[in-house]
């Protein structure tokens, strides 16, 4: 209800003040539902992001999990990175109801980068090598159970020491991180399984993360585990445990390094590398932490891959991210 007064006009209250701007505010371009964690909230939608966003016509809308999916929307593209079988279930038949909205990205292509077992076969089965390099996997083993094996399993496999080991699922979790690098035969046992074990090839202390985005590659360097010369094999023993190893604290791209080790892969070779991949595994939002074997310049080794990956990390991401939403908007039009 309005009040006249000398020919100015007065608002009862302010909701309808707030209602009134609304009005005026133009509806968005491109709706994104988002489903993440807390954390991830914090680190993706920055308000630089959500800015830039909001400027170009790209509205993020939080979806409810105590609400149907289906009551909720309409959506353009849907966001996420939850983990559990009941979520992927609501995902699937939300995008069966509704195929007009983009998931990002399908539920069934997560799951193969969940499991380090599976995640690099499709690395290994590229046997990628041109003029510009080798991409590799290192070799590995998966141990399900029983620690008292691992032993003798590593000997029958011919794994050389030392052995990374890393939890077989990825989960999000901070734990699914954490690595340990094993440094004699004896000390296998003392591993938690389920486990995959990597053949440890040094590297310079330096990894790459190639971060995926649609078509779009960003590279960055980050310090990693140090160079182990026979020397340090022979005198250390035991397990020593690491957390996050490629965290944002430890970047490298200022660093004065050697410059073979400093060196960015070619960009012709991660051009392809990301092409197969992205064909391959179905993701467009993914990263990968390439290696270059140390006292060579193009034999590089795949060591992981990451979907949905801490772009807030990554150099000009609200720039590359938001013109990736647009460019998948006009596709659906």
């Amino acid at each position: 209800m309005l009040m006249r007064f000398s020919g100015e006009i007065s608002y009862r209250n302010e909701e309808e003040r707030e209602s009134e701007r609304a009005s005026l505010v133009p509806p968005p371009d491109l709706v994104v539902g988002y489903a993440l964690t807390s954390k991830k909230v914090k680190s993706f939608l920055q308000p630089k992001l959500e800015g830039l966003a909001r400027k170009k016509g790209i509205l993020f809308v939080a979806i409810d999990q105590n609400r149907p999916l289906s009551d909720q929307g309409p959506f353009d593209i849907l966001l996420h990175k939850l983990t559990g079988k009941e979520w992927r279930q609501i995902l699937e038949d939300y995008w069966e109801k509704h195929p007009e909205v983009t998931v990002l990205d399908p539920p069934r292509a997560i799951q193969h980068v969940h499991n380090r077992q599976s995640m690099l076969e499709d690395v290994a089965d590229l046997n990628l090598a041109d003029c510009y390099g080798k991409v590799s996997v290192p070799k590995q083993l998966v141990i399900i159970k029983d620690p008292s094996s691992i032993p003798d399993a590593v000997s029958k496999a011919g794994l050389t020491l030392p052995l990374v080991a890393k939890p077989l699922v990825v989960d999000g979790s901070a734990k699914s991180h954490e690595l340990s690098l094993a440094y004699d035969q004896y000390s296998l046992s003392k591993l938690e399984p389920p486990l995959v074990l990597q053949e440890f090839v040094n590297h310079g202390g330096v990894l790459f993360k190639v971060y995926i985005v649609g078509e779009v590659i960003k590279v960055v360097r980050r310090f990693s585990l140090p160079d182990v010369d026979e020397r340090e094999l022979t005198n250390n023993a035991g397990v020593f445990r690491f957390p996050r190893v490629s965290c944002a604290a430890a970047s490298a791209d200022d660093a004065d390094l050697d410059p073979g080790i400093a060196e960015l892969p070619p960009r012709p070779l991660l051009e392809r590398l990301a092409r197969e991949l992205r064909r391959r595994l179905g993701l467009r939002l993914f990263n990968i932490d390439i290696i270059r074997e140390h006292g060579t310049r193009d034999h590089f080794y795949v060591i992981d891959i990451n979907y949905f990956p801490g772009y807030g990390k990554m150099p000009g991401y609200e720039h590359i991210f938001t013109d990736f939403l647009l460019r998948l908007g006009s596709k659906q039009v």
